[in-house]
């Protein structure tokens, strides 16, 4: 269980698979607490390249969040993104930020698969990576169902369960804060 349990948590996105993912979550952590999406900028480009752009948009979303609901006291940002490799290979990445309104904040991440060699030369040009899985596969919409993890295996990993395990990272200093004391103070 979460440490305050918060009553209302404000996730960064309007997207059904990052808000699905944060009530799957809150379910097993804060079963009273209620789940809102707001439609905020991460104020990173649409497709976030490396691990610290991908983390600035995850958390400009989870503050935005919390600041346009004054009733969450906990905020969500989710923001996938993509890392090149030094071999030329580029892979998924994704990142989930926590904040309260003590300032509190976790982080969490993973999500590192290969892309295919035609995805990454789409997103080389400029495309962003939901858009470069519609392309490759005919779909559409792509980012808001079962996304590039779920496309690429089979099923095995869902998006919204992949985003469910970096959340639950992000949510560590919650659920373990007897842990997060500092004892300096």
């Amino acid at each position: 269980m979460l440490t305050p349990p918060p009553s209302s948590v404000a996730v960064g996105s309007r997207n059904p698979v990052k808000i699905a993912a944060v009530r799957a979550v809150l379910a097993r952590v804060a079963p009273g607490a209620s789940v809102e999406g707001h439609p905020v900028a991460s104020e990173v480009p649409d497709q976030p390249w490396g691990d610290e752009e991908t983390i600035r948009g995850a958390r400009t979303r989870a503050r935005a969040a919390l600041a346009a609901d004054p009733a969450a006291s906990l905020g969500v940002g989710i923001e996938g993104g993509v890392v090149a490799l030094a071999n030329g290979d580029v892979m998924s990445n994704a990142w989930a930020v926590v904040v309260d309104r003590e300032a509190r904040e976790g982080v969490g991440g993973s999500l590192a698969m290969p892309l295919p060699p035609r995805v990454a030369r789409l997103l080389r040009d400029g495309m962003e990576l939901g858009h470069a899985m519609d392309a490759l596969t005919g779909g559409e919409n792509t980012k808001h169902k079962g996304g590039a993890v779920g496309i690429l295996t089979r099923g095995l990993i869902t998006r919204q369960g992949a985003y469910e395990v970096l959340l639950t990272y992000a949510l560590a200093p919650w659920l373990a804060s007897e842990h997060w004391v500092d004892e300096a103070r």
